[in-house]
């Protein structure tokens, strides 16, 4: 079972990219005056205007570096409490402001991503942000605007092992993020963010055949089955629907969708979120769908009343790979009309130890 939401009203959050942009202005601020002061205040591109406390300041000849613990409120985000520093100086005269990775942000290594192979993986929406709040300060303190900004998380190497970023061929750490500025606790953006993200790499690799799967247990299984490449993999998790209709607008020729019995039975359902709060295994339905397949009448008047899938399974008996399949296959075709394109589609479902037990597609 997933944890169950708070009952009370969700806290927002500040994404990287906003900490990293308080930070930015702070630090700039700092260099020019000769002095930090004890919050800063930055405006959003939507028009929110957060305070940030300073948990670090550091101002030596030439540079000043500004820290500030990221909140990001009541969502489940991996970078939640991580520092998030900035290191300011000056730039080249007409230079504009650069970005360098500093310890425990990446760098970009495959193609595909919103910045540059070998640019640090400080996404544009994040650095447009701190260039506006530098040519804020320089504007109000009639100073040039032309920086070199380091972005650092302490600690993020370790954590970017808990993203897609290795996957993604984002090395040494996490990429800073946040269209908003602003998380909304369980959007569970920055997972759909990966799974777009995954995909434009693929593309730009010129891979033809992704695999997307519910979990681990799957992914492993149709890596070895398929002899796929890591970068191929797409960790789909709960959220059918954001890939889906992500490969509509940016099609790939071949999609493998993988998983467990109960999540691709839900997708055979016509949920595009699989996750358990928000989708139901349908149990009636599998039930005549046994029928359909010849089982006596009190086999599927368990399997209507069954509380897990694996149940269910163990209900059918000897007809449980096809049934496995007969999922599989109405799996498919909602995955197919929710392309409405040229993808060609496999789905294949997996057991606990990885071994197949149904399958529809080529």
């Amino acid at each position: 079972m997933g944890a169950r939401k708070p009952q009370r009203p969700l806290r927002k959050g500040w994404t990287t990219g906003a900490c990293a942009t308080a930070a930015a202005a702070a630090a700039y601020r700092a260099l020019l005056t000769g002095r930090f002061e004890a919050s800063v205040a930055i405006t959003l591109p939507r028009g929110e205007r957060p305070t940030f406390e300073l948990c670090r300041t550091e101002l030596s000849d030439g540079r000043a570096t500004a820290g500030i613990v990221k909140d990001a409120g009541d969502d489940p985000d991996v970078t939640h409490q991580a520092e998030i520093v900035v290191t300011v100086e000056a730039g080249e005269a007409g230079s504009g402001v650069g970005f360098r990775a500093g310890q425990g942000v990446g760098t970009v290594t495959l193609p595909g991503l919103p910045v540059a192979v070998g640019e640090p993986a400080i996404n544009p929406a994040p650095r447009a942000m701190m260039e506006a709040a530098v040519g804020d300060v320089a504007e109000e303190l009639d100073a040039s605007g032309d920086v070199v900004i380091t972005v650092s998380i302490p600690g993020g190497e370790k954590l970017a092992e808990k993203t897609a970023n290795p996957r993604l061929g984002i090395d040494g750490g996490l990429s800073v993020l946040g269209t908003t500025g602003v998380v909304i606790p369980y959007s569970c953006a920055s997972w759909i963010h990966g799974i777009h993200s995954g995909i434009d790499v693929a593309r730009a690799s010129g891979i033809a055949h992704i695999a997307a799967s519910t979990g681990r247990t799957s992914e492993e299984a149709v890596a070895k089955h398929h002899q796929l490449p890591d970068a191929a993999l797409i960790d789909m998790g709960d959220f059918a629907g954001g890939l889906l209709k992500y490969l509509r607008r940016h099609p790939l020729p071949r999609l493998t969708i993988a998983g467990g019995f109960a999540k691709i039975t839900k997708l055979a359902g016509g949920h595009l979120d699989l996750h358990s709060d928000r989708s139901r295994v349908d149990f009636p339905a599998l039930a005549v769908m046994l029928g359909e397949l010849g089982a006596d009448g009190k086999a599927t008047e368990r399997a209507g009343a069954a509380n897990t899938a694996s149940q269910v399974l163990a209900e059918a008996g000897a007809l449980g790979p096809p049934l496995a399949s007969l999922v599989a296959a109405r799996a498919r075709e909602v995955a197919l009309a929710t392309l409405s394109g040229d993808t060609e589609v496999e789905v294949v479902i997996f057991d606990r130890a990885g071994t197949v037990i149904g399958h529809a597609g080529s």
